[in-house]
């Protein structure tokens, strides 16, 4: 089970156990939302009862703790929105120079700050390319 996020683990487990999410919850005192929520990857139990649903999920607290952060390897990657707009402000900055370069209004170390930050956005968008997973 090392491959899978601590709350497809989790949820994994107490289904084979026979557990609802409110059992589970009744039996680590906390709301069924939070053991939602853990299954979800959108929190994770306290510290100080990682101890506890180990126990009740019956493996031990290495086994709970070796299951794989959600990303795969503790980072997220960018969300397509994001890269999107990371996108969109490198083509906003292309497109400023050369209106401004036309209008005759760019003077020289603004137009480096404008392409520098376009060609920065670039880069960003390149390099999660690269870091793709299957790329």
């Amino acid at each position: 089970m090392n491959n899978q996020t601590m709350g497809a683990m989790v949820a994994a487990l107490r289904k084979e156990k026979g557990m609802t999410q409110a059992d589970l919850a009744a039996r680590m005192g906390v709301t069924d939302k939070a053991v939602s929520k853990w299954e979800r990857d959108l929190s994770l139990p306290d510290v100080h009862s990682i101890p506890k649903l180990a126990q009740v999920l019956g493996i031990s607290v290495e086994e709970l703790m070796g299951s794989a952060a959600p990303s795969g390897e503790g980072r997220k990657p960018l969300q397509p929105l994001v890269l999107l707009v990371v996108k969109a402000v490198a083509l906003a900055m292309g497109v400023s120079v050369t209106v401004l370069s036309i209008l005759g209004n760019l003077s020289t170390s603004t137009g480096f700050i404008l392409l520098g930050i376009g060609l920065t956005c670039v880069g960003i968008c390149l390099l999660q390319e690269k870091n793709r997973p299957g790329q």
